[in-house]
């Protein structure tokens, strides 16, 4: 069964943009506080987004491919554990500290939380592209 992966392409896509919004040297010396903190707030809520569905797809494509009594009921890291197995994602510890990230977001906001979920997102977008691409390959 192949996985319809386009969710998935939108939700990165969105997250590259607006990454690329928020880099825009020119753009930003024309807005004001409000402005900039708002195009934060979307990178955030993009990666939030984002993330939810990378892991949501590592599980479909593992219960697919490996079996769901392998996958159903594990912790995160196991999930991502297993993805790294199964050659989808190269590093557990750093999905793991995408995952802290998300949580954060969740549950406190504050301005460095903010400024630190925003640039783990940075490094999130390479990650999750190269997901996005293992999973493409690997689409049975």
């Amino acid at each position: 069964m192949n996985l319809d992966l386009s969710s998935l392409c939108k939700a990165i896509e969105s997250l590259e943009k607006t990454l690329k919004v928020a880099e825009n040297k020119e753009l930003a010396a024309g807005l004001d506080d409000d402005a900039k903190d708002a195009i934060r707030a979307g990178g955030i809520q993009n990666f939030e987004f984002t993330y939810e569905l990378c892991w949501k797809f590592m599980r479909r494509w593992l219960g697919i491919n490996v079996g769901s009594t392998y996958v159903d009921g594990v912790t995160r890291r196991e999930l991502f554990r297993l993805s790294a197995e199964n050659r989808l994602i190269s590093d557990v510890d750093q999905w793991m500290e995408y995952h802290d990230a998300r949580n954060e977001t969740a549950h406190t906001y504050n301005e460095d939380t903010a400024d630190d979920v925003f640039e783990t997102s940075r490094i999130f977008l390479t990650d999750a592209k190269k997901l996005l691409e293992a999973l493409k390959e690997r689409n049975a």
